[in-house]
């Protein structure tokens, strides 16, 4: 392992414990959603300086923010209220919100967002016996494309779109499962290509190539899963089980994969020793399993964000940064 220093720091002050949710990179700058309701946009070479602007929300309880389109620096927000809203963060006050719509019935959990279809995906809380997915055109006016309310039985955790065929949608729930769709088809009993059964509540899931897909759950149960191997059951390809163990951490923040394919980097944090650990999941070169996890190479930010927990962090390969936000209210630059 290396280590990074910590560079810069802003905090986010309120009347109350502030949380910072998450943090992402946008062409703009740094967006950043926080548990005052705000969404604000931070200078990654002025962090110290504090926002360059905010914006308060107003979906009632923010719970999610993603990029639309990072290269023209959109981004969404969504929250308990059932809206979606859509930011230009190259403006600034009002204007700066450029939709905000009802997308859903119940509070929003989850989101994914495909650019090259103009499509926003919202995945809802269980409410009433039924989780639901919503599909939005947001081109001018948006406008409901599709609306699956069986294949799911429980929260809708996590949305993801395929990374080369903006049709196929990834979704996790607490239920355990991870669906596969392909929203091109109207009949909702045909519309799910293939189920993963994680077995545990799922927290993240992604693609990590085109045909595979990796699935964190709540309790840090860890496992790859394959497209192309039609496996009974849904059962994976390869699991590392509970990742708290393998890597002597107390939780895992988010999985996030690296833009060139080669694999994903893992978050994984441990309060007592005040550390956060980025760890590569890379492809075997070897005999054995086709992905390891790269601890020789792994990145450590020691004091990391104290004894609070690490809930996003983002990074610039480009200029060998990286920035996390946590549960003392702050975002921290490392390099």
């Amino acid at each position: 392992m290396y280590t990074l220093n910590n560079i810069a720091t802003h905090h986010f002050a309120g009347p109350e414990d502030v949380y910072v949710l998450d943090v992402n990179r946008t062409e703009a700058g740094l967006a950043a959603i926080s548990s005052d309701q705000h969404l604000s946009l931070l200078s990654p070479a002025r962090l110290s300086d504090g926002p360059v602007a905010s914006w308060k929300t107003e979906h009632g309880n923010l719970t999610t923010l993603r990029i639309f389109d990072g290269s023209n620096a959109l981004v969404c927000t969504a929250g308990e209220d059932g809206t979606v809203g859509v930011w230009d963060l190259r403006l600034r006050g009002a204007d700066a919100r450029v939709a905000q719509f009802n997308a859903a019935q119940s509070p929003i959990l989850s989101m994914a967002c495909s650019p090259s279809t103009q499509t926003i995906a919202v995945g809802t809380e269980l409410q009433n016996h039924t989780a639901s997915i919503f599909l939005w055109d947001v081109r001018s006016t948006p406008s409901p494309k599709a609306h699956y309310q069986e294949v799911h039985s429980d929260d809708i955790t996590e949305l993801a779109f395929h990374p080369t065929q903006p049709a196929f949608l990834l979704s996790g729930s607490t239920d355990g499962l991870v669906n596969i769709y392909d929203t091109r088809i109207t009949d909702e009993d045909d519309l799910t290509l293939q189920t993963f059964n994680h077995n545990s509540s799922i927290h993240h899931a992604k693609f990590l190539t085109d045909t595979e897909v990796v699935a964190l759950s709540h309790d840090e149960q860890f496992a790859l899963y394959d497209m192309d191997e039609g496996r009974e059951n849904g059962d994976a390809a390869q699991s590392w089980g509970d990742l708290r163990g393998v890597l002597g951490c107390q939780y895992v923040a988010d999985v996030m994969g690296k833009t060139d394919g080669s694999g994903a980097i893992i978050g994984a944090g441990a309060q007592e020793k005040q550390m956060f650990e980025l760890v590569f999941l890379a492809r075997n070169q070897g005999q054995g399993a086709k992905w390891v996890l790269d601890r020789e190479g792994s990145v450590g930010l020691p004091g990391a964000h104290g004894e609070e927990i690490v809930r996003s962090f983002c990074f610039f390969d480009d200029a060998q940064v990286v920035f996390t936000a946590g549960e003392d209210g702050n975002v921290k630059g490392w390099r």
